[in-house]
């Protein structure tokens, strides 16, 4: 048995923070860092004892959930998001993981486009690596899509993570355009912007990976619509890249 601190990070998650905060009271401490929300989010974190909530500037995710680590009690921390949810079967696992194991242990999410639970399209079992010890491992500071480094392979525990990932279409546009916007960034700043012919097709292997390799087939229209809406987030993460490049390299518009 180990002695955990849940972390979360937040903006504006009035919405689904109580449900969060519902599946984690079996941690020893939840801490909230929080960037600024304008809506109920404090209060709701605030009227609960079992929650330390801080406010934190906004300096990208790996960065936010390190901060969060960083004021942890225990050296044991699970990090999870607003908008996820630790099932029964994971909370038994997560409480007995053997810290003489593995320094971090990763665990399935089990994913939600609105309502439907999406079982193929790559959205299942979606390993990730949530559990882990502080003093050893700690999330890369990317600006998106950041990740848990670790010096040793993780261990697994059963049971899903539910994670409710967008509420629909509308949710997943407007969230794609910020994702897209500093994946960007990311790939400007890793000087491996695709060039035309590329851009081009990256979409086109996206939808083909999801729908077909990852047999999206199965979901019905909903797998043929998040393969489409994967592919406008490909081709819009390049184009908006090669933007990017273009916009601090002037010499570069009539390259290709």
């Amino acid at each position: 048995m180990i002695n955990i601190s849940a972390t979360i990070i937040t903006l504006n998650e009035e919405r689904n923070i109580s449900d969060c905060l519902a599946s984690l009271d079996f941690a020893d401490e939840i801490i909230v860092v929080d960037s600024g929300s304008s809506d109920k989010t404090e209060e709701i974190c605030r009227a609960n004892p079992r929650v330390r909530f801080c406010h934190h500037p906004w300096e990208g995710y790996g960065k936010q959930k390190n901060f969060a680590a960083g004021l942890a009690s225990n050296d044991w921390v699970l990090n999870i998001d607003a908008d996820e949810r630790v099932t029964p079967e994971l909370r038994v696992s997560v409480s007995g993981a053997d810290a003489g194991r593995a320094t971090a242990f990763r665990m399935a999410r089990e994913n939600y486009f609105g309502r439907q639970r999406i079982r193929h399209c790559g959205w299942y079992p979606d390993y990730t690596t949530r559990l882990y010890d502080r003093r050893k491992c700690s999330f890369s500071e990317r600006i998106v899509h950041e990740s848990l480094e670790s010096d040793s392979p993780p261990g697994t525990l059963s049971g899903n993570l539910k994670h409710f990932t967008y509420g629909g279409i509308d949710d997943y546009l407007a969230r794609m355009n910020r994702y897209s916007t500093l994946a960007a960034d990311e790939v400007v700043k890793s000087g491996k912007v695709p060039g035309v012919a590329a851009i081009i097709c990256k979409p086109f292997f996206t939808f083909f990976k999801m729908y077909i390799v990852k047999m999206g087939f199965l979901e019905g229209f909903q797998g043929f619509q998040l393969s489409i809406l994967y592919s406008v987030y490909t081709f819009s993460k390049y184009a908006k890249a090669r933007e990017l490049r273009h916009n601090h390299n002037p010499k570069d518009q009539a390259s290709c």
